[in-house]
């Protein structure tokens, strides 16, 4: 079997999830409807609707069933625009974090395009921690104007845990809501919606052992989002369509055994995670750690770097021929790799961020995957590293023959 390093990407489905989703997916049933199997099928629902308000440490009200973490950033991030701006068009600019996600990215830049957004991005420090001050002078500078403040729990690069409670207390003085993209942080670490004081939430089944095409966007009942699709009205007519009532309880299923086990789980994989980042740094001198320092402030099962002279593409398929898949952490538009926007964002050059690569360990490693990595980390490197000199010197010399 490979050694799996990818667990940020997605994790395997946990037993108990799968045997849960299998057993409601064969008794089927619209939760919409009124006889038996319907209403069957919206106890299921409700029953997980409430196990992951409380996991969350939300109301049962307050959490709309998605599609995933993407569908939950959108349904967030362009539900609160309009809707702070069709009630004061003066508010018409973006808080946005540098770091985050495509999901948030992206939708902002598309706000930008096509509704007029103006985007302020926050920078991060080295660490790739989002500035509080930034924030802070924004806020000073013209609240009125600001519609809405996106940053993530934890970056799903590098791990770094975000300020997301002292920018929502900020925040909070001038009534602006804060969206948090939590897709890496529930499960890994310790989330309560009620007492971070954020508007929106956005989690996603399949990091945690559920299966993929099922997350959740948590709603402050008191906050005002304008729906992104429409239809049949249902979840308070802010996210319409037919709920799947067996990915729900599959996602509830996972979730529960993620969170009971959270404390012990986070001490079993920051141990294997700092004999990975040790011995990586063994393996390879020059490899350097991203994220913060602080192993506190990391996010238990992630530990990124990047590997001088060599393409992080190149490091990740020599890794997967020895048998072990990772990822390179990086945005891949249209098949063409592009350095990571994240590490760019932490003052890292493109040559510095193209060799990334990002080492995810989740509820099924063990310390035998550990010690397969170190064993071939080496020896897959110095093939990288060897391909990438030889790819500058073809380079330059084409460039010499022109």
């Amino acid at each position: 079997m490979p050694v799996y390093l990818d667990h940020a990407a997605t994790t395997p489905v946990r037993p108990r999830a799968l045997s849960l989703f299998t057993e409601q997916a064969a008794l089927g049933g619209n939760p919409s409807s009124l006889h038996a199997a319907g209403q069957r099928a919206r106890r299921a629902l409700e029953d997980a609707r409430e196990s992951l308000a409380g996991l969350l440490g939300a109301h049962p009200s307050e959490l709309i069933f998605t599609s995933g973490g993407t569908e939950a950033d959108n349904l967030a991030v362009k539900g609160l625009f309009w809707a702070r701006r069709e009630a004061n068009p003066r508010r018409h600019r973006i808080l946005c974090s540098t770091v985050e996600h495509h999901a948030v990215l992206d939708t902002v830049e598309w706000l930008e395009r096509h509704e007029g957004a103006e985007v302020v991005w926050l920078p991060c420090d080295a660490e790739g921690v989002t500035s509080v001050e930034a924030v802070r002078s924004e806020l000073e500078r013209d609240a009125d104007s600001i519609a809405l403040v996106a940053v993530m729990w934890a970056n799903n690069e590098v791990g770094a845990v975000q300020p997301v409670e002292e920018i929502a207390a900020l925040a909070a003085e001038h009534g602006i809501p804060v969206h948090s993209d939590a897709v890496q942080a529930f499960g890994h670490v310790p989330l309560d919606f009620a007492a971070s004081g954020l508007a929106t939430m956005a989690v996603s089944g399949h990091k945690l052992g559920a299966p993929v095409g099922v997350g959740a966007l948590v709603v402050r009942r008191d906050v005002v989002v304008t729906p992104v699709q429409h239809g049949g009205g249902q979840q308070r007519g802010l996210r319409s369509g037919t709920l799947d009532a067996a990915a729900a309880a599959a996602f509830a299923a996972a979730a529960g055994d993620a969170v009971a086990s959270l404390p012990d789980e986070a001490v079993r994989l920051g141990s294997l995670r700092d004999q990975l980042v040790e011995g990586v740094v063994r393996e390879v001198p020059g490899a350097r750690l991203s994220g913060p320092s602080d192993p506190a402030r990391r996010l238990p099962g992630i530990a990124h770097f990047t590997f001088p002279g060599c393409e992080g593409d190149s490091l990740l398929f020599l890794l997967d021929m020895m048998g072990v898949e990772a990822s390179t952490g990086s945005a891949c538009t249209a098949g063409v790799p592009r350095p990571s926007h994240v590490l760019l964002a932490m003052g890292l050059t493109e040559e510095q961020a193209r060799g990334a690569q990002r080492l995810s360990l989740g509820w099924t490693t063990t310390q035998g995957d550990v010690d397969e990595f170190l064993a071939v980390v080496g020896r897959a490197y110095e093939q990288a590293r060897k391909a990438g000199m030889a790819g500058r010197e073809s380079s330059i010399r084409t460039a010499s023959s022109r």
